[in-house]
């Protein structure tokens, strides 16, 4: 196993968009592990710069980088040697690090679950003590920091081209579930040789849901592990923690997400306890959790969960 440092920089981000066709930035072997930096924001989001820490990669991307706006500040992609279309890339999350002082918020009109009842825009910045791990809200709450990225995705099908970054779908992207902290694995499709993963979007915390379009947004390091599964087989995103097993679905309508979640959450018992379809969908509506992951995304999220225990018996 070797350990890389991934950088962001000008030469490492891509904004906005996922592209199968994008040339990797750093190319790395299965079971190694991966620090990566990332930075979130446009120009319009930064706050006092004698106040707060601004990563000085954030204004050379700004200055230099092509974008899809509105769309996320992605760090990679990174090639797994070996990885083939119809493989599975299993990424451990290690540990994740705040890398400023401040995140923002904001809401926009026409936009988020509710987008006809703030027709104003608003953007906040949020002071983060990263010693206390705590937000400082601007009415005094001091909220506690759960930090994870909002983006975590593979490139998506050739035949797809560039494709924003705003949009979830089956090679991961923006799914926005803050359940996956570290300890947590994410599996997700490959769809391209080398799978070419990317991630950014670092959120301090966030609400099921995400309703306002965004959460704290800021600038985060994480440190992964990439294993090439060669023995799985399924086409969506999947993710476990310590105690639960998840299934996920994206689509514009939540009724189909449920959908989706569940019919994977199914084939995931039959998988791990050899249920019945029948015994699954039993057990599904007696243990499982239906949670909404964002409703803002265009494509919303539904996240299916059952601890392992009772997954496994």
């Amino acid at each position: 196993m070797t350990h890389h440092h991934l950088h962001a920089s000008p030469a490492t981000c891509h904004w906005g968009f996922f592209e199968a066709k994008l040339k990797p930035v750093l190319a790395i072997d299965s079971g190694d592990e991966v620090t990566i930096d990332t930075i979130t924001g446009g120009p319009d989001v930064l706050p006092d710069r004698s106040r707060f820490h601004i990563p000085p990669e954030l204004d050379a991307v700004h200055a230099n980088n092509e974008r899809m706006v509105p769309g996320h500040i992605l760090t990679g992609p990174i090639a797994i040697a070996g990885a083939e279309p119809g493989d599975v890339l299993e990424v451990d999350i290690l540990d994740i690090k705040l890398r400023q002082d401040w995140g923002f918020n904001l809401f926009r009109p026409l936009m988020g679950t509710l987008p006809d009842d703030f027709p104003e825009y608003r953007q906040i910045n949020i002071p983060l003590d990263a010693k206390r791990m705590v937000g400082h809200m601007p009415w005094g709450l001091e909220l506690p920091l759960k930090p994870f990225f909002g983006v975590m995705g593979v490139a998506p099908p050739p035949s797809w081209g560039r494709i924003t970054s705003l949009v979830p779908r089956a090679m991961g992207g923006n799914i926005d579930n803050k359940e996956l902290t570290p300890g947590a694995k994410l599996y997700l499709p490959v769809f391209v040789p080398g799978a070419l993963f990317s991630c950014g979007d670092g959120h301090g915390a966030q609400g099921d849901g995400e309703v306002c379009v965004t959460a704290i947004e800021t600038a985060l390091q994480g440190r992964f592990r990439f294993t090439l599964r060669k023995d799985l087989r399924f086409t969506y995103p999947r993710a476990e923690t310590p105690t639960h097993y998840i299934t996920m679905a994206m689509d514009p309508d939540l009724d189909q997400c449920v959908v989706r979640a569940l019919r994977d959450m199914i084939v995931l018992l039959g998988e791990k306890r050899g249920l019945s379809r029948e015994d699954a969908y039993t057990l599904c509506s007696l243990a499982a959790d239906l949670r909404v992951t964002q409703t803002v995304n265009g494509s919303k999220g539904i996240h299916c969960m059952i601890e392992k225990a009772i997954a496994h018996g």
